[in-house]
């Protein structure tokens, strides 16, 4: 399947002008650590880097009701700290969901814009 997919890309690269095919490469597929960077850049940048300030906030309060809950005896005192640090690491699970979507969307706009350039090259012929 790999090679099927380098052939066609290699078609649509002498398909292209220069300026095309060098948009076509900044299309390219990215590994985790670039899709990762991505999310950071944009309109909505902002409020992954917001996000991410807080899911750090949400870990060090989850450590701290670990640690208050295995410092206390009472039943009430356990039960509420552990709720607390349930609460704590769902609101991280949230946040890392919500950067994932993120890039996800990311992915596909640009598997769409790829698509884009495909269509107005064909258009062109």
């Amino acid at each position: 399947m790999n090679k099927k997919s380098e052939k066609i890309d290699d078609l649509i690269k002498e398909a292209l002008s220069k300026e095309e095919a060098e948009f076509y490469d900044t299309l390219e597929e990215q590994d985790l650590f670039q899709k990762i960077g991505e999310t950071f850049k944009g309109k909505t940048g902002w409020l992954v880097i917001f996000m991410n300030l807080m899911n750090l906030i949400f870990f060090v309060l989850f450590v701290y009701c670990c640690i208050q809950f295995f410092k206390t005896d009472e039943t009430n005192a356990l039960i509420k700290w552990t709720a607390a640090g349930f609460l704590c690491w769902s609101f991280m699970a949230f946040i890392k969901l919500y950067v994932w979507m993120q890039m996800n969307k990311n992915d596909i706009l640009r598997e769409l814009k790829r698509l884009e350039l495909q269509v107005s090259i064909l258009s062109k012929k």
